[in-house]
């Protein structure tokens, strides 16, 4: 899958999430939906993105890339 296509849907994932009025609790559960429904090369790739990526030149929203850097372990 191209890392494109998981910015996407991690963007989709986040857009929906970040709407709970407790946002730690929104990071978490945007990892949980990832670490559940996604394959694990999946995984390593958003995670890699959000690795050599910095926030600034990111494509992914700055709130899923917060979770993403700060609670996926892959």
């Amino acid at each position: 899958m191209e890392t494109k296509n998981l910015i996407r849907m991690a963007n989709d994932i986040g857009n929906f999430f970040k709407s709970y009025p407790d946002k730690e609790q929104a990071k978490k559960d945007i990892v949980s939906h990832i670490q559940k429904f996604w394959a694990p090369n999946m995984r390593t790739m958003i995670k890699e993105y959000v690795t050599q990526t910095s926030e600034k030149n990111s494509q992914l929203d700055q709130f899923v890339f917060s979770a993403i850097h700060k609670y996926l372990k892959v």
